[in-house]
């Protein structure tokens, strides 16, 4: 009878576990580097400081948008 009883509540325990409880949707350190202020460079042509990931490379050169890009062309 124990026995029956402590595996119903097992089996409960690892449906509860594995599909009902959630998980956490962001993890500190995603967070975390999400909010730290990424690297700036500056326009080679206007002189603007824009962040790394939005410049456009081009010839080692970065830019802060296309109308920069063909002025220097």
């Amino acid at each position: 009878m124990i026995l029956k009883l402590l595996l119903v509540i097992a089996v409960i325990s690892i449906v509860y576990f594995m599909f009902i409880k959630k998980k956490p949707s962001v993890t500190k350190s995603s967070k975390k580097k999400s909010e730290e202020a990424s690297e700036m460079v500056e326009c080679t042509t206007c002189g603007v400081f824009v962040e790394l990931n939005e410049t456009i490379l081009s010839n080692a050169k970065y830019y802060c948008s296309k109308e920069c890009l063909a002025k220097a062309k």
